[in-house]
């Protein structure tokens, strides 16, 4: 009886480890977003949520999402659309990269859009990505910072944050967390820890 129990315990985990190998992601680099960027997102991507990641090839920004509301920039809402869009079946996910600015327009709990400080009502962001789901984009150009390590950190821990979204975790209170809600500072997120509170770690198993 014993060793039927271990039989099955194996089992069960062999085929729980097996299905979370098959998922894929797909990181996708746009224009001239650096190679050393491109493959440390890999890689921080693959060994946090131990899932695999695929480089896949350079591509212009999509020009359909192009914008010049307050400034030259692209949306993150129609980014992370077409990328859904377009989506190969092998992927389960896709995670754009970019040096470019990028924007969305925020709505309020009561689905009201926020008016910013200025007449326009199209946000610059680092990152956008839909809780649950299968697509979301990264940004550099609000992250940078003269010492390259404070800067990759910054670019980890958004990318974690926005494909944390993506596997279904909300913004977490904790500040500590890579879950909290930057609220558009990168105060936030150098205050924040790349990693997940028990809390987030127990709603992601």
């Amino acid at each position: 009886m014993r060793i039927l129990l271990l039989t099955i315990s194996f089992f069960l985990f062999s085929c729980q480890n097996n299905k979370t190998q098959k998922l894929t992601v797909g990181i996708q680099p746009y224009g001239d977003f650096l190679k050393d960027k491109t493959d440390t997102i890999a890689k921080t991507i693959a060994d946090f949520y131990q899932i695999k990641t695929v480089i896949l090839p350079m591509k212009l920004p999509y020009k359909e999402a192009f914008v010049t509301l307050k400034s030259p920039r692209y949306r993150a809402d129609k980014l992370i659309a077409i990328q859904r869009e377009n989506k190969p079946d092998s992927l389960d996910y896709i995670l754009g990269l970019t040096s470019k600015d990028i924007s969305v327009t925020k709505k309020d709990a009561s689905g009201q859009t926020k008016k910013p400080t200025y007449k326009y009502e199209d946000w610059g962001i680092m990152g956008l990505a839909y809780c649950p789901g299968n697509s979301c984009i990264v940004s550099t150009f609000r992250i940078q910072h003269p010492n390259p390590k404070i800067h990759f950190s910054r670019l980890k821990k958004v990318t974690v944050h926005e494909f944390g979204h993506n596997l279904g975790l909300p913004h977490c209170p904790d500040k500590s967390c890579v879950m909290t809600d930057a609220v558009e500072s990168v105060k936030t997120i150098d205050n924040a820890k790349l990693e997940l509170c028990e809390k987030c770690k127990k709603r992601l198993d």
